[in-house]
């Protein structure tokens, strides 16, 4: 897995989005893969209650026919967590303040999901490679 790949797309959704305080990736069992967090901010305690609480909202979203979850925000009242689902297998969490703008965040999001989700199951170096081997390189 390319770890300076997957934080220049933590970094770069928070310079497309003002107001995210911090970012993080863990695997779908809750194991912290990529964290930048505030030092106030326990990264690994973030990572497994993103995953319990995706999971519950996955298995929700599944028992009452609504499909395949992609996201849930929890509102607070210094501002929210949106948690989104990478794949099958991964999750990442965007903690913001209460001046981020929530319907910003999901767009910009989705492009940074599917990339993020190349780089961990490692097809971002596969389809470079592709890429490159059509241009003659």
């Amino acid at each position: 897995m390319d770890h300076k790949a997957l934080a220049r797309e933590m970094r770069g959704l928070r310079e497309q989005v003002s107001g995210i305080t911090d970012t993080a990736v863990a695997a779908a069992d809750g194991l912290l893969i990529a964290a930048d967090t505030a030092d106030s901010i326990d990264p690994e305690g973030l990572a497994a209650l993103a995953a319990a609480g995706l999971g519950l909202a996955r298995r929700t979203a599944e028992a009452t026919a609504r499909g395949a979850l992609h996201r849930t925000v929890a509102y607070g009242s210094h501002g929210c967590a949106a948690f989104y689902a990478v794949g099958d297998t991964a999750l990442m969490v965007v903690l913001g303040d209460e001046g981020m703008d929530v319907d910003r965040l999901h767009t910009a999001t989705q492009p940074a999901l599917r990339r993020i989700d190349l780089i961990l199951t490692d097809r971002a170096g596969t389809a470079q490679q592709s890429e490159k081997a059509a241009e003659g390189v």
